[in-house]
């Protein structure tokens, strides 16, 4: 289920990580911190998914975060997207973001890259990565992204939210069903444009995303593997849904050779 890491055991913590981290050591040990510490993720959308998925990652101590996003910190981005500030306005958001998310935690690396995520880059985005972080606000990039993880057989862990609904899964390529198994249409129709959101909205929904990574990485607790879990902030309810592949499925239908 786990991605495959460099071995935790080849990895010290120092004095300072094991008191910023004694929390969660007490939960899954100091082996479960090293891989951790060894582990790299991709965070593909720094926007209000991102932002708070990068921020508990971060925190969590995560060795090395890859933050992809292309566009700029505009106002309307701030009522959810909490990693960047009025200051911020006119700035790249993978500096915005990155700028923060050092200084939180300078015991990990950030890396920001301002490129647009298409079928021609996402590959070298995302080869090199552990696990990869659905940050993104359209189905269009999605498809893409989801493709890439299936044919590279990288952990992606889905979001998606729209007003005060989401939904949430982990895609393990060839186990589980890929995004596209799930949702068959997605990339039939136009690229969405804008759409409203309560701040909170992504907000839960990504803290749930960054467990979930910690999860697979750590190999602690179950990860919502075959699971589709949908949000309904109207009412404060959680449904999960068993999700499972479709033998038809043009993009993970057939182990590639």
């Amino acid at each position: 289920m786990a991605p495959e890491l460099s071995p935790g055991e080849a990895l010290t913590l120092s004095d300072k990580e094991k008191v910023r981290y004694s929390r969660q050591i007490m939960i899954f040990g100091e082996e479960g911190q090293k891989k951790l510490k060894s582990s790299r993720v991709a965070v593909i959308g720094v926007g209000g998914l991102g932002s708070a998925s990068s921020t508990y990652l971060a925190a969590a101590g995560v060795g090395k975060l890859v933050l992809v996003d292309k566009d700029v910190v505009e106002l309307d981005n701030l009522n959810r997207q909490v990693l960047h500030w009025t200051r911020d306005i006119g700035r790249l958001k993978v500096e915005s973001a990155a700028e923060k998310l050092r200084e939180l935690n300078p015991e990990i690396e950030v890396e920001g890259i301002a490129m647009e995520v298409n079928e021609d880059t996402i590959y070298d985005i995302i080869k090199e990565v552990d696990v990869v972080v659905d940050g993104l606000d359209n189905w269009s990039t999605r498809v893409v992204v989801n493709k890439a993880c299936v044919k590279l057989r990288k952990p992606f862990v889905h979001a998606g939210v729209h007003g005060l609904y989401g939904q949430l899964t982990v895609i393990i390529p060839y186990e589980s069903p890929c995004l596209q198994c799930i949702v068959p249409l997605i990339g039939t129709k136009p690229k969405s444009g804008t759409f409203p959101v309560l701040g909170t909205t992504p907000a839960i929904l990504a803290t749930i995303q960054a467990q979930e990574v910690i999860k697979l990485i750590t190999g602690y607790g179950r990860p919502l593997i075959g699971k589709l879990l949908i949000f309904d902030g109207t009412t404060t309810t959680f449904t999960t849904i068993e999700v499972r592949r479709r033998e038809e499925c043009p993009v993970c239908g057939k182990p590639s050779t």
